[in-house]
C-alpha cells in the first residue's frame, strides 16, 4: 500500500487533536471551511486549548503540519478523517447537515484506493448508509470497488488534559476485514492506549453512541435521587457517599448535562430505535430528566430566595460558570443558559461570570452577556454552576448581600455556606 497521507476534516474540539497527533507519524493536513480558524491555528494557537500552543507549533514547524481551507491542498491525501460537529436541531432530531458537507468535501478529492474515516457520532447505519452514498454520488466512485471506508468513534473528553487523544483506548472498524486491519494499524501507530478493531462499522457506530447514553440514563437516574431527597430533607451527597463503600455501587453525582455528547447522543440513539419500529422509554425518560434539572435548580433557588424573605422582583443574581463543563472555554450545548433562562421569566438582573468562556462566542450564540472579571457588586443570590478550578478559593459570601442564598449545582462549596445543592 502506498505511502499514508492524512486528511483531517473538521478542527474543532476533536479534529484539531487528532490530526496533530497524526502529524507525528505521517504527512498530515487539517482541512476546515473557517478560513479565520485555520489562520489562528498555523499561527500557533488554538482558541479551543485542547492543544497547547507549544505543541501545535512544534506539528507546525517540525512535523509539516499544515491547516487549509483550500480544498486543493488535501487532493493528494489518501486517507481522510471525518471530525464534524453530530448536533440535533430545535426539535432534538439528528442533523446530518455537517457530516453531509463532509462527504461532500471528500468526493470531490478522493481516489481510488483512498480511504475515508468518520469519527462523528451518529446512530448505526449513517456512515454506510448517509455518508457513503454522498462521497459515491460526488465522485463517481463506488465503495469496496474503487475506494474504502470506515468508522473510529471518537472520545475526546474536552478540557481533560490527562485522558488525551493518544490515552484513549480507540475503537476501530472498516468497511472490509482488510481495511478494518489497515486503518486499526494506522490509529494503532499513535494511539499508545490500544485500540479494538470491532467487526463491522455498525457496531463501532452503536458502540459511540451507547456510551454516553449510559451516562446520560446514570444521571438522570442520581438527578431524580436529589430531588426526592431534598423533598425529604436528605443531604444527596451524604447518600450516596454511604451507598459507594460496597464495592460494586456507580459513583455517578447528579447535575446539569450539556455539551455536544452526553446531552446529544441520546437523542441519536432513540430516533434509530424509532426508524426500526421501537420507542424507547429509558433512553427519553432519562433526558426529560436531565434536560429539566436546570429549570429545577432555578426554581428551588427562588424557593429558597422567598423563605428568606428575600424579594425576588429586581433582585441581582450572579451564575458562577457558563460553559458546559469545568476548566474548558466550551459552550456548546451548555444547560446553564436553561438556569438562566427560567431565572429570567421572574423579571431579576442576571450576571453571568466565567472566566473561561469567551464573551463574543456566548452572545452570539445565546444572546446574553458574560463577563471574565468578578464583579465589585453585592448580589442577592448566587448559583455555583460550574466547578472551574479557577473559583477554588473564591468567596463567594463576600460577593453577596447580608441575607443572601448560595445554590451549589456542582458539591463542591463549603456546605456550611450553602443553602442548596443537588
Amino acid at each position: 500500500m502506498k505511502e499514508t497521507k492524512i486528511c483531517v476534516i473538521g478542527l474543532g474540539y476533536v479534529g484539531l487533536p487528532l490530526a496533530r497527533l497524526f502529524s507525528t507519524k505521517y504527512k498530515t493536513v487539517g482541512f476546515d471551511m473557517n478560513q479565520k480558524r485555520c489562520d489562528a491555528l498555523m499561527a500557533g494557537h488554538d482558541a479551543t486549548l485542547e492543544v497547547a500552543d507549544d505543541i501545535l507549533q512544534d506539528a507546525i514547524n517540525n512535523h509539516g503540519f499544515i491547516c487549509t481551507s483550500d480544498i486543493e491542498k488535501i487532493r493528494d491525501c489518501n486517507f481522510y478523517v471525518v471530525a464534524v460537529p453530530t448536533p440535533v436541531d430545535a426539535d432534538n432530531n439528528p442533523d446530518l447537515t455537517p457530516l453531509v458537507g463532509a462527504s461532500t468535501t471528500v468526493g470531490k478529492v478522493i481516489s481510488k484506493g483512498d480511504v475515508v474515516v468518520y469519527e462523528s457520532t451518529v446512530y448505526p447505519g449513517v456512515t454506510e448508509d448517509e455518508c457513503i452514498p454522498v462521497v459515491e454520488k460526488v465522485s463517481g466512485l463506488k465503495m469496496n470497488v474503487d475506494f474504502y471506508g470506515g468508522y473510529s468513534p471518537e472520545r475526546i473528553n474536552p478540557g481533560d488534559k490527562q485522558h488525551t487523544v493518544e490515552h484513549i483506548k480507540k475503537v476501530t472498524s472498516g468497511s472490509t476485514p482488510e481495511i478494518g486491519k489497515y486503518i486499526n494499524e494506522v490509529y494503532s501507530s499513535v494511539i499508545t492506549a490500544g485500540t479494538h478493531l470491532a467487526p463491522t462499522i455498525k457496531v463501532a457506530e452503536a458502540a459511540k453512541v451507547i456510551e454516553n447514553s449510559q451516562r446520560d440514563i446514570n444521571i438522570a437516574f442520581v438527578n431524580e435521587l436529589s430531588k426526592i431527597f431534598n423533598r425529604m430533607g436528605i443531604d444527596t451527597l451524604d447518600v450516596l457517599e454511604a451507598a459507594g463503600t460496597k464495592w460494586n455501587f456507580l459513583p455517578f453525582r447528579p447535575g446539569l448535562v450539556g455539551g455536544h455528547c452526553i446531552g446529544v447522543d441520546p437523542y441519536y440513539l432513540a430516533q434509530c430505535a424509532q426508524r426500526h419500529g421501537y420507542n424507547p422509554e429509558i433512553i427519553l425518560a432519562g433526558r426529560r430528566m436531565n434536560d429539566g434539572m436546570g429549570e429545577y435548580v432555578a426554581t428551588e433557588t427562588i424557593k429558597l430566595m422567598l423563605k428568606k424573605g428575600i424579594q425576588v422582583l429586581n433582585s441581582e443574581i450572579i451564575i458562577l460558570g457558563f460553559t458546559f463543563k469545568e476548566n474548558c472555554p466550551d459552550v456548546r450545548n451548555t444547560k446553564v443558559i436553561d438556569i438562566y433562562k427560567a431565572l429570567k421569566e421572574y423579571n431579576l438582573n442576571i450576571t453571568v461570570y466565567d472566566p473561561w468562556a469567551n464573551p463574543a462566542i456566548v452572545e452570539h450564540e445565546y444572546g446574553i452577556k458574560v463577563v471574565n472579571e468578578l464583579p465589585t457588586q453585592k448580589f442577592d443570590a448566587a448559583i455555583a454552576a460550574v466547578a472551574h478550578k479557577k473559583f477554588e478559593g473564591l468567596d463567594v459570601p463576600a460577593l453577596l448581600k447580608e441575607n443572601h442564598v448560595i445554590f451549589d449545582v456542582k458539591c463542591t462549596l463549603d456546605r456550611s455556606i450553602v443553602d442548596g445543592r443537588l
